[in-house]
């Protein structure tokens, strides 16, 4: 009877609102992500990224990153490592918690992408340029 009224429904809600933390906390998240989800934690990298997965959601949509609060609302994709980039798009079904990473003297830490920023590459040029720009008289 209570399914057929919607309860269950709404105690899902409130186990979803103390999941992620109370009322604050789940305001908090939908702002910073736009959706509340409940599920169990996989694990953590080294940026403080958490990863979750929840059976109950539907394929591609049951694994998920919850960027660190450092960044705030400057995440972005190129903030997860690769191997934890594997096991959220499904190349792998174990995650980087059971598989340890092959740790190579060549291999290199990770980096975001950090186009956009002040941090962005900018290439030095030694050849003298063609067009001088317009500056305006005073």
């Amino acid at each position: 009877m209570a399914k057929y009224l919607g309860l269950d429904k709404i105690r899902r809600a409130f186990e979803i609102v103390k999941h992620n933390g109370g009322v604050l906390k789940s305001l908090q998240t939908i702002y910073r992500t736009d959706e509340l989800k409940m599920g169990t934690l996989v694990g953590t990298d080294k940026f403080g990224n958490k990863y979750y997965e929840n059976k109950m959601h539907f394929y591609s949509r049951n694994r998920w990153v919850d960027y660190t609060e450092a960044v705030n609302l400057d995440y972005d994709g190129s903030q997860v490592p690769p191997e934890w980039h594997r096991w959220l798009h499904y190349m792998t079904d174990d995650p980087p918690t059971i598989i340890k990473p092959v740790d190579h003297k060549w291999i290199m830490d990770h980096t975001p992408n950090m186009s956009g920023t002040d941090k962005a590459y900018m290439p030095y040029s030694t050849t003298k340029p063609k067009i001088q720009a317009w500056v305006p008289p005073k």
